[in-house]
């Protein structure tokens, strides 16, 4: 596989839970970039840390890696390579994927390790 460029949001983010049928909240489509996930059992929310919102259970405090691309359906193994580079590092990530890209959240106090870990493993890690 190529070198894969990761660029390192600086925006803090929050990983929120609901219950299914909770309303979403119209002040997160306002949001420069958020993800919304839903099943029969949870509705998730990954929103901008200073975006406050009345949830069950709210993670706070996680950076974000966008992988550079678009990367197109073709594309096998980045989402593995880049998991499986932290998880051999023992960071723990909320990964979420896009039609484009795939984004890795690490918690903040992670992110110097991360960073590390990944450039040992030839990843280009820029600034968002």
């Amino acid at each position: 596989m190529a070198r894969m460029t990761l660029a390192v949001h600086s925006q803090l983010y929050s990983i929120h839970s609901f219950s299914p049928d909770a309303p979403i909240a119209p002040e997160i489509f306002q949001q420069e970039m958020f993800f919304v996930g839903k099943t029969k059992d949870e509705l998730s929310v990954v929103v901008p840390t200073h975006l406050l919102l009345d949830s069950i259970e709210e993670e706070r405090g996680w950076r974000c890696f966008e992988v550079m691309g678009p990367l197109g359906f073709s594309m096998t193994g980045i989402l593995s390579s880049v998991s499986g580079t932290l998880a051999d590092a023992e960071i723990s990530i909320f990964a979420i994927s896009t039609f484009d890209t795939d984004y890795i959240l690490v918690k903040k106090d992670k992110l110097e390790k991360a960073i590390t870990a990944l450039k040992k493993k030839n990843f280009i890690i820029t600034e968002y």
